[in-house]
């Protein structure tokens, strides 16, 4: 997915947010706030926004001088998130369709965005989460199951710290021995690193990797030849969040995007609107607007 116009008012506001969110030094988020500008006024818009993202939060631990400034707030979204858990498991184990359940808890999961909205509050996770077993859910979990049981090896891109707990319920739905899990290779915002798929007891159940990037989506170009190698031989991609939209949607690789839409842009390139959730199929990389 390219930059569109309408994307750089939301990179100004979003670098605003975050450096307001990592320090409180006013003179940080002036210089910060200058330099974006003046990259704005430079960007490729052929790139998709995430290439701008990294460089940002790049710049930004620089300035802050704190490696990876989202960790509290990550620490605080998976413990949630494990709190969590041991409620809806049980409706995913005593589901007719079990898959579908998981898939919509692992989308709901989702809404732990803190690039999207650096003030989120914990009860708007617990409202997700309990909405989403109702909400619209656009695509088809079908397709979905014909490509897992067809699948000799999947690869699993994971979004957001807390969300990647949600994940867990849905990878517990796959063959595990056929399953490879792609954290982030180094902090940005509030993605998810090794720690976190720690945290969330995968490295316990499935191979976990580091992608060795820190761009907010997946650049595989910036990627390490491993976590290339990997997503070129994976007989089926599932791909978690809209960073990885982003990046990923114009790929021919067989990939399953799992996410919430959460912008006008990305509405308008899905023909899906801002809120619903959504998975989109190798067979139907973008829905017509108001399919179910």
């Amino acid at each position: 997915m390219k930059t569109h116009l309408d994307c750089v008012p939301c990179i100004v506001r979003q670098s605003l947010d975050s450096a307001r969110l990592v320090t409180d030094d006013e003179e940080i988020h002036k210089q910060l706030l200058r330099e974006v500008l003046e990259a704005t006024a430079r960007m490729d818009f052929e790139q998709s926004p995430p290439v701008m993202a990294q460089t940002i939060h790049r710049r930004l631990r620089e300035l802050s001088g704190r490696e990876d400034p989202y960790r509290e707030a990550k620490d605080r979204f998976n413990r949630l998130a494990l709190e969590l858990c041991p409620k809806y498991r049980p409706r995913i184990e005593q589901a007719d369709a079990p898959l579908e359940i998981a898939v919509r808890l692992a989308i709901a999961g989702n809404v732990i965005d803190l690039g999207v909205k650096s003030g989120l509050e914990e009860q708007e996770v617990l409202d997700a989460i309990e909405s989403c077993l109702t909400d619209p859910l656009s695509g088809d979990v079908g397709s979905l199951a014909k490509a897992i049981a067809e699948a000799g090896s999947i690869l699993y891109l994971t979004d957001n710290a807390g969300e990647i707990v949600f994940d867990r319920l849905l990878i517990e739905q796959l063959p595990l021995d056929r399953v490879v899990v792609a954290v982030k290779g180094g902090p940005i915002i509030n993605d998810a690193t090794y720690v976190d798929a720690e945290a969330a007891g995968l490295t316990e159940l499935v191979r976990v990797i580091d992608n060795g990037s820190d761009a907010p989506g997946t650049i595989l170009e910036d990627c390490s030849p491993t976590f290339q190698r990997l997503f070129a031989e994976a007989d089926l991609v599932i791909s978690k969040g809209q960073g990885n939209f982003e990046t990923l949607s114009g790929s021919p690789r067989p990939i399953f995007f799992l996410l919430r839409v959460k912008c006008p842009v990305v509405a308008r390139d899905t023909g899906c609107p801002t809120g619903r959730m959504l998975l989109t199929s190798p067979e139907h990389p973008v829905l017509a607007s108001g399919t179910q």
